[in-house]
């Protein structure tokens, strides 16, 4: 539908956009929706402006400062669609705005504004009033000869292009920080303005900035060259814990020994053994990964160590086990513990002699295989409880590892989110802005009981309920949000001050809001009664009922405070 304004605009409230503020103060944080935020002073910005526009000049900084507030005005134009999706598509645009003035940015004045958002069609012009970009320039950086509102101009080029649906390129036709009288922007499509191609490779990355990415990328495709020959392949973290585990596997993966993986459900042991298995001589061998829980305890002898034709009813063939075909390479076998006692025998004897024989045959067959076994439960116990074969524990249990759990490496968490995020957008072919910085911060918080395979899983689910070029927010990643601890929240009143509030997604009970406006007791109980001797029709029997009072108790009271004689 076309919108055309002309002047003069009254903004819709702005409750909805100062109601996503948050002050979480004892905690450090300051939330905006899910958008953590920082309160910063101007001097630090204006210090910071000046030693980019010294470092890399002029036109270098000024496309390094468009970029930083066009990736601003992305995040905003998601969150003023999902804070107004009912409204009109003029206040939904004009939140835009009205977030640049809430930030204490700019005060934006819109003077004339045509959209169609069905067309494409747009142009809008604005005054700015107040841009803290000016002001910098006036108390810092003196005059500029060009326009000076790069992120503001930034921002407002990305906000309107994702709202409508298309490249729309703001420029601004006069700005205080030069010495006009004004700062006026005009708005309309990249391919009606003269150098609209030539303004649009500032949102581009850096020609420096690109030449750095190429030259990272040519030095890990040269590492990960190396470290495939090497057999060099760990998986994915930078954690204390986890590089422990990394240098344990090194020397793991030099010698013969079997090697026993221990950790919860989920950690990633086959990762850990395919990484022994790569960094090892064996690199060049195959590698069957087995998982013991998953066959049946009649088959698993022949799963692992093969069969004979004519063995048992429905062997119609000879096949040979996951043994002969690792023979040369590794084996990994996860939930070890579920093997059956002949299995073991049989296992132990693998590990022994290098022999084995298939289930109904009395041939030995050679065989050249390193074991890498895993378990989630304590073989120990099991040993102890008569489940597990103390001679084989001992001969498993040369090289143990323990892999820990997500939650006691929770700095790489970020890290095997974003593998996954890459993983699942290509799987689903569509592209998030990733995790909005509460969901992060959820997950931060969550304790993972299934590991890394659960966090797999609730990324893909975070993928598929995000649109594209939206966050993932932490509803999308969670059925119902984990429990927290409840922190005191501080918001934004009507007068602009901040005042005590309720945490978020959580109601403040009565007995907490009676508390924090500071009413007595008396005042609370003279509340009471009045409003149950309204209810009661005045009837004193009727109140002492509703209140669960005899009577002459109630009546006591309300003589008491003078409210019997009232009436």
């Amino acid at each position: 539908m076309a919108v055309s304004y002309k002047p003069q605009l009254s903004y819709s409230d702005f409750r909805d956009l100062k109601d996503q503020i948050q002050f979480q103060s004892t905690e450090g944080k300051i939330w905006f929706g899910e958008q953590r935020m920082l309160l910063m002073n101007l001097s630090s910005l204006a210090a910071f402006r000046r030693e980019i526009v010294n470092s890399m000049g002029i036109e270098r900084a000024k496309g390094f400062f468009l970029r930083l507030g066009y990736l601003s005005g992305l995040k905003d134009a998601e969150l003023a669609r999902k804070l107004r999706p009912h409204c009109s598509e003029l206040d939904i645009f004009l939140a835009g705005p009205q977030l640049h003035s809430l930030k204490g940015m700019v005060k934006v004045v819109p003077l004339e504004i045509d959209l169609d958002q069905e067309t494409g069609d747009f142009y809008g012009r604005f005054e700015w009033i107040d841009s803290w970009e000016v002001e910098i320039c006036k108390t810092e950086l003196g005059l500029m000869k060009e326009p000076a509102c790069w992120v503001l101009l930034g921002y407002a080029c990305a906000y309107t292009s994702s709202f409508m649906g298309r490249e729309i390129i703001f420029r601004e036709v006069s700005c205080r920080g030069c010495g006009d009288e004004k700062c006026m922007i005009e708005g309309k499509p990249a391919e009606q303005w003269k150098d609209g191609k030539e303004f649009s490779r500032y949102f581009k990355a850096d020609p420096i900035i690109e030449e750095l990415y190429d030259l990272q990328e040519q030095l890990n495709s040269l590492r990960s060259s190396f470290q495939r020959q090497e057999g060099q392949y760990y998986g994915i973290g930078q954690s204390a814990s986890y590089n422990k585990v990394c240098r344990m596997i090194d020397k793991a993966a030099q010698g013969k020994v079997s090697v026993l993986l221990l950790g919860e459900t989920g950690v990633g042991k086959e990762v850990i053994a395919r990484s022994v298995h790569l960094r090892s001589a064996r690199a060049d061998g195959p590698f069957i990964a087995v998982n013991c829980a998953a066959i049946p305890p009649d088959l698993i002898e022949a799963e692992l160590f093969g069969v004979e034709k004519g063995a048992y009813t429905g062997a119609n063939q000879s096949r040979e086990g996951r043994f002969e075909r690792a023979n040369g390479g590794t084996i990994f076998l996860d939930e070890v513990v579920e093997l059956t006692p002949r299995a073991q025998a049989t296992l132990l004897r693998v590990l022994q002699e290098s022999e084995l024989e298939r289930v109904g045959d009395n041939r030995t067959r050679k065989v050249n295989v390193r074991v890498i076994a895993a378990t989630n439960e304590s073989l120990e116990q099991a040993v102890e409880d008569g489940r597990f074969r103390a001679d084989l524990f001992y001969r498993l249990n040369v090289f143990p590892v323990r892999i820990p759990p997500l939650r006691e490496r929770l700095e790489d968490l970020p890290l095997l989110a974003g593998h996954f995020l890459e993983k699942f957008h290509a799987q689903y072919e569509k592209r998030t802005l990733g995790l909005s910085d509460k969901a992060l911060a959820l997950c931060m918080a969550y304790q993972w009981p299934g590991n890394i395979r659960e966090l797999e899983n609730v990324i893909e689910r975070g993928v598929i309920l995000t649109d594209n070029n939206e966050s993932i927010s932490q509803d999308a990643l969670f059925v119902s949000p984990p429990p927290s601890e409840p922190v005191s929240i501080e918001r934004i009143d009507a007068d602009g001050n901040v005042c005590v509030g309720q945490a978020a997604g959580k109601e403040e009970s009565w007995s907490d809001h009676i508390i924090n406006s500071g009413i007595s007791l008396e005042e609370v109980e003279e509340t009471l009664m009045r409003q149950a001797m309204e209810q009661a029709n005045q009837n004193v029997s009727g109140a002492a009922r509703i209140l669960g009072l005899t009577r002459p108790a109630l009546a006591y009271r309300l003589k008491k405070t003078g409210i019997l004689d009232e009436s």
